[in-house]
């Protein structure tokens, strides 16, 4: 080989080094190995009561665990709350019969009927199979001063991908005006997350009204033009969501005979 040819081999080198290096640069940036999807499950359980008015928290299990979510946000959840569903402590018993880590806000807290007994407590609660690194429960701006409290509860947890913020809430049923501006509190709080952010809730809200609007300006809707969710029996309204950041795979409306709402499950892609 002459000192020309190998002058004309390095240069053709270098530039087959420079085509690569650019086409790693714009390609996309691969997922972890063996990233699997976080099934997700939003579910309104209305304290465990069913269209038959009978509270089972067996049957209310039994239906989650069939849908194989990995991050439950329930809403309307009762805590020794009463007669209505036993005293029982419902986040508690749900952990215990499904296996998965409990974290609870309550958004009612009430003195205890009897000395020495448990206060009463109403609000939501985060289920999940992964570890909880850490949580908050913060109140969303009030109604009004007769107004049923509302709140935002979230937990970092450790997913197989990585950190995954869940959030899940339950606005004013009786005020869009209120809802603007928990929905506003809400966007403030969790669009400077460090971690991909999970958002599960009752909403209160069909798709088109300004709040939802504004929470999906933030954060992909998981059921876009998906089906209604309330009432459970013969649903007509969609109030019920799973917003995502992250890769939506799947969605769905599932059946109830546990709540007056239908729960929605969505598979999302984070990290």
């Amino acid at each position: 080989m002459t000192e020309d040819d190998g002058t004309w081999w390095a240069g053709a080198s270098a530039v087959v080094l420079v085509v690569l290096l650019a086409a790693l640069a714009l390609a996309p940036a691969p997922q972890a190995v063996g990233a699997a999807p976080v099934r997700v499950l939003t579910f309104n359980v209305h304290h465990g009561a069913g269209p038959d008015g009978r509270v089972d928290l067996d049957r209310l299990a039994a239906e989650i665990r069939a849908t194989g979510a990995d991050v439950v946000g329930l809403q309307e959840v009762d805590r020794h709350y009463g007669e209505r569903s036993g005293s029982a402590d419902q986040p508690g018993v749900l952990g215990a019969l499904l296996g998965m880590h409990v974290v609870f806000g309550a958004h009612v807290d009430l003195d205890p009927l009897a000395p020495g007994a448990a206060r009463r407590q109403y609000g939501t609660a985060i289920l999940t199979r992964f570890p909880v690194l850490s949580w908050s429960d913060t109140l969303l701006p009030a109604a009004g001063p007769a107004a049923e409290p509302r709140g935002l509860l979230e937990a970092v947890l450790a997913a197989p991908s990585g950190p995954v913020r869940v959030a899940t809430t339950h606005l004013a049923h009786d005020s869009g005006t209120a809802r603007l501006a928990q929905a506003r509190f809400v966007v403030d709080r969790l669009a400077g997350s460090a971690e991909p952010v999970l958002l599960l809730g009752d909403l209160n809200a069909p798709p088109q009204a300004p709040e939802i609007a504004l929470l999906t300006a933030w954060s992909a809707d998981a059921g876009a033009d998906g089906e209604p969710t309330f009432p459970a029996a013969a649903p007509v309204e969609r109030i019920d969501y799973v917003l995502a950041e992250g890769r939506i795979l799947s969605h769905e409306v599932r059946p109830t005979a546990s709540s007056d709402h239908r729960p929605v499950l969505a598979a999302v892609l984070v990290g």
